[in-house]
Formats: structure tokens, C-alpha cells, sequence
């Protein structure tokens, strides 16, 4: 069965959500998934259900434990990259069926590794290997290497109304 890489991108929530359901369901087939998370470093609750997969799911942070507001520091750099030569291997050792590069477009955004680069990784893929890439800012040309793009739109967020994060549901 031939392995497709999916984006999801845009400015509105579920990006993450729709790769981590894609996860569940390859899992549920029987099928191992590697998820590199860039520029997270924090606690979400989804490492804790995710935990409960292992080594069916395996989840790893490259990031630090706050958000990048502006100009990344030396720290952000190492770990996007530190997270990009992880998937490197992942992908050269052809033990998982589906790799998900979530916020890997923010790291490309944010200049921590190039879309180049991004996109050399994807390309070092077996024929079979699902990736899946998610993140705001998606590059032209990673879309266009995409055979699957779904842009999330917000349209109404309660966030504008002034409601926090909340556990369970947006971390």
C-alpha cells in the first residue's frame, strides 16, 4: 500500500488534533507511528494517552517548555534540529509506517531548520511510509509535494472572548 504525506495547516485549531486521530487509527490497524513534536516542549495532556500506546506510538518533544513569540533563541535552533536529524534516522530506518512532523511548518517559519531541509527528510521516505506534516505557515513547496492539504480555518475561537487554554482540550 502506497504511503501519501498530508499537511494540515492554517490559522485555525485542529492541526495537531487531526494527525493525532490519524495516529490512533494506524495504531488501531496495527501500524507503529514515530511523532516528532517541534517547538513543544511542554506538557500536553495528549504525551500522557499517548504513553499508554507505547511502543505501538512513540511521541518525542523538540522544543522548549514556552512558545516562540519572536526571534528564537540558540536553545530553539538546537532542538528543532536536534528533532530533524531524529527523523532523519526514523525515516533511513524504515521501522515506523507513519512519521508525524507536528509544528515542523512553525519551525520552518521561524527559521529553525529551511523548508529544504524539511523537505529533503520527507524525500528520504519509503514509498510506503505515511508522513504527516502539520503547522501554521505551510510553504508553498511543501504543499505542492503534498498529496493530501486540508487549510483549518478559524472562524470563530472562544479564545477572542478571552477564554484561556484548557486541559484536555487545547493542551
Amino acid at each position: 500500500m502506497p504511503g501519501f504525506i498530508h499537511v494540515y495547516t492554517g490559522n485555525g485549531k485542529g492541526k495537531t488534533t487531526a494527525a493525532l486521530g490519524l495516529a490512533l487509527r494506524a495504531a488501531g490497524a496495527g501500524k507503529k507511528v514515530f511523532i516528532a513534536q517541534f517547538v513543544k516542549g511542554m506538557h500536553y495532556s495528549e504525551l500522557d494517552a499517548l504513553k499508554k500506546l507505547e511502543p505501538q506510538i512513540t511521541i518525542r518533544q523538540y522544543g522548549r517548555d514556552c512558545f516562540i513569540h519572536k526571534n528564537p533563541v540558540s536553545e530553539d535552533i538546537n532542538a528543532a534540529r536536534e528533532g530533524l536529524e531524529a527523523v532523519t534516522r526514523v525515516i533511513r530506518e524504515d521501522q515506523y509506517d507513519m512519521v508525524i512532523l507536528d509544528e515542523a511548518t512553525i519551525a520552518t517559519y521561524f527559521h529553525l531548520f529551511s523548508a529544504d531541509d524539511l523537505m529533503n527528510v520527507i524525500k528520504m521516505r519509503q514509498p510506503d511510509t505515511e508522513i504527516i506534516v502539520t503547522g501554521r505557515y505551510a510553504p508553498a513547496e511543501l504543499i505542492e509535494m503534498a498529496d493530501l492539504v486540508t487549510e483549518m480555518t478559524e472562524i470563530k475561537h472562544y479564545y477572542n472572548k478571552g477564554v484561556e487554554a484548557r486541559e484536555g482540550i487545547e493542551f
